[in-house]
């Protein structure tokens, strides 16, 4: 895992826990998959509306963080939002 991987996940985190209700119930994991590197959030369901927001725009934005670090340290990034 390079530090900017890491950096990532943390800066998911802390975007999720400030957009929900209840912030102790967001958890946030690291895989390695052959090349890519896949953030997985998961949320209260009761919160999953305000992660995904209006048409999908806020899962989009973090999705779109996610890759600009991953093309910064050149790497495959995801993020995939657990039910």
């Amino acid at each position: 895992m390079s530090e900017n991987t890491g950096d990532v996940r943390a800066l998911i985190e802390q975007v999720a826990k400030a957009l929900v209700d209840a912030p102790d119930a967001v958890i946030v994991t690291q895989l390695e998959e052959g090349g890519t590197t896949v953030i997985e959030l998961e949320v209260s369901p009761e919160d999953m509306g305000k992660v995904i927001g209006k048409s999908g725009r806020t899962a989009r934005a973090m999705r779109n963080l996610v890759g600009a670090v991953g093309m910064k340290s050149n790497r495959h990034v995801e993020l995939e939002i657990l039910e």
